[in-house]
């Protein structure tokens, strides 16, 4: 049972509950901590003779409010001491504990990418969903984002990342890499992440975002051609591809095309479905550019990302469960 600091008793006596608190406490009800401790508990270092390891939950919630708020490992150590919030959600006492250093999350985070945990832990989360009942997996809704990099060279190597590169979009061009997904067409959960460089393709990812349940893939107009491609031949799916607008606008006046207008408008409403995971990391836990170099270490920090944004987005109906 844990036990009530003094901190605990001042913050139970505010007058109002903060937006925070209230985000903290959803979240801290609907992550499920004792499957990703189990999950981390084989690789996670044993006591020795030297400083007994911090436990694994506590170094997974410090590490969680790093993706939620954006912090860097020493950012995150300070915040902690600055915002009492976040050191009781981590299960710190101020008043007779460290927080555990910038090193030590450094650390915590390595272990993770050299285990290659993050499309595990995101597998773990979305089996708990779909056992809930809320992530279907009949259809697959597939979309990229852009993500910058920081086009400074002011670094070690004196150069941009090498395994970052330029794209153009519009008008404007942009430096980074690309977020590929493949969304639940029923609930907007994530349940495939792909990072690569700004400049591939989104149709080329395509089968890679799929899971091979689904019966229906629904994209935007980018993804035209999709299903003539050899990777995708022979696969037994109904493909609902957007019409691109010019040759929509272009047809003839009259009922025929009022009706494909009309089709159009269905697909896209379901295909907005896949913008709400990109407006929660970006707009909700901040995440508008790279933080590391290379694609490995970003895309692991992108599936850890969506893995905690569709339990966010699934938070009512689980505490509702629970």
């Amino acid at each position: 049972m844990k036990q009530t600091t003094l901190l605990d008793v001042l913050l139970q006596q505010k007058s109002r509950t903060t937006r925070r608190e209230t985000f903290l406490n959803a979240m801290d009800q609907v992550v499920p901590w004792s499957e990703l401790v189990e999950l981390i508990q084989p690789v996670y270092p044993a006591s020795g003779r030297g400083r007994p390891p911090i436990g694994i939950e506590r170094m997974l919630r410090l590490y969680f409010i790093q993706q939620w708020y954006g912090f860097s490992d020493e950012g995150t150590e300070d915040a902690l001491y600055d915002m009492p919030l976040l050191s009781r959600f981590a299960g710190i006492d101020l008043t007779h504990e460290r927080v555990p250093d910038a090193t030590t999350l450094l650390n915590f985070r390595h272990l993770l990418e050299e285990h290659k945990l993050a499309p595990v832990m995101l597998g773990r989360i979305n089996a708990l969903l779909e056992a809930k009942g809320l992530l279907m997996r009949e259809g697959t809704i597939v979309d990229a984002t852009l993500i910058a990099a920081p086009p400074s060279t002011k670094n070690k190597s004196g150069e941009r990342d090498p395994e970052m590169h330029q794209t153009k979009k519009g008008n404007q061009w942009y430096f980074g890499m690309k977020a590929h997904i493949g969304v639940d067409a029923e609930s907007g959960l994530v349940h495939t992440v792909v990072g690569t460089s700004a400049h591939v393709s989104d149709v080329v990812m395509t089968s890679e975002l799929l899971h091979g349940r689904e019966q229906v893939v629904i994209a935007d107009a980018g993804y035209i051609g999709v299903e003539k491609r050899e990777e995708n031949t022979g696969k037994t799916v109904e493909w609902l591809i957007a019409m691109k607008r010019g040759k929509l606008k272009a047809m003839p006046e009259g009922r025929w095309k009022e009706t494909v207008r009309e089709i159009e408008k269905k697909k896209a409403q379901i295909r907005s479905r896949v913008e709400h995971p990109f407006h929660v990391i970006k707009n909700l836990f901040n995440y508008r550019k790279t933080r590391y170099r290379g694609l490995e270490k970003n895309t692991h920090q992108l599936q850890i990302l969506f893995g905690l944004c569709n339990l966010y987005r699934s938070q009512r109906r689980l505490m509702g469960s629970i």
